[in-house]
């Protein structure tokens, strides 16, 4: 399996990524996708993207991120043509923190839409594109919907919502992802959320850094071969042989992303 959503730009990574993809390899987890949050991040993932065969990226400008710009769509999309890159993200609307204020997270995510737009016209083609949605599910999804993207190639990545919440993203015709948060005892919400995910529509992913999953919660920086761990809950949670389950994610994968 891969793990789908991973940060190996940030610090905690730093001169330590072959160590870290061969801890994650040892625990079933072959390669990992890893996720831009600016326009500088995203030129760093896609140098890291292109010294491991393992590892592809994203590029994106985070919404907790939006007031570092000017940010350069153009960059941004030469980056996101990169053979290695794989997805648009992570993009979005948070309401969880003050700041940045939601008017610049608005305009931000008004022009990264429309930059992704303009993008996939002159290639003809899409790449799929990683949300971050907190506590922002019905302002964000009437936002995509308005858009040209289809819906089936947006997933909601590092899901903490509830129940009601996952049956928005699943009847707009979003996948959805899942991190360490949902083996948490103090996140019954998300778990019931997982168990309404159809098997062709959900994902695993560590956040790595952040969010380690039962039994390594509390380490710090979480590992991408910690997503085996959420993959293993997420299988029991949802009354799933492993086989099956780990099947289904795979597939998910290759077919949202084109890595396998």
């Amino acid at each position: 399996m891969i793990d789908t959503h991973c940060h190996l730009t940030f610090p905690d990574f730093a001169d330590r990524i072959d160590e870290t993809l061969a801890h994650a390899a040892s625990l079933g987890v072959d390669g990992c996708i890893t996720i831009s949050t600016t326009v500088p991040d995203a030129l760093a993932a896609l140098t890291v993207a292109e010294q491991h065969e393992r590892v592809w990226c994203s590029a994106g400008v985070h919404p907790l991120y939006a007031d570092q710009g000017p940010h350069d769509w153009g960059q941004l999309r030469r980056l996101a043509g990169a053979p290695k890159c794989v997805a648009w993200g992570e993009l979005g609307l948070d309401n969880h923190y003050r700041e940045p204020a939601r008017t610049v997270q608005d305009r931000v995510l008004e022009e990264q839409l429309a930059a992704i737009e303009e993008a996939h016209r002159a290639w003809g083609r899409a790449l799929p594109v990683i949300l971050h949605c907190r506590e922002a599910f019905e302002e964000l999804i009437p936002r995509l919907r308005a858009s040209t993207l289809d819906p089936a190639r947006f997933v909601f990545h590092c899901f903490t919502g509830n129940q009601a919440e996952a049956r928005l993203c699943l009847d707009f015709g979003a996948m959805i992802s899942f991190t360490g948060v949902v083996t948490y005892q103090n996140a019954p919400e998300v778990r019931e959320a997982a168990r309404v995910v159809p098997a062709d529509r959900i994902m695993v992913e560590t956040d790595a850094p952040f969010l380690s999953p039962v039994p390594m919660r509390g380490k710090r920086p979480c590992m991408p071969g910690y997503a085996r761990h959420t993959a293993e809950a997420l299988a029991g949670l949802r009354g799933q042989p492993w086989d099956e389950f780990h099947a289904a994610i795979n597939a998910n994968s290759a077919r949202f992303f084109g890595v396998s």
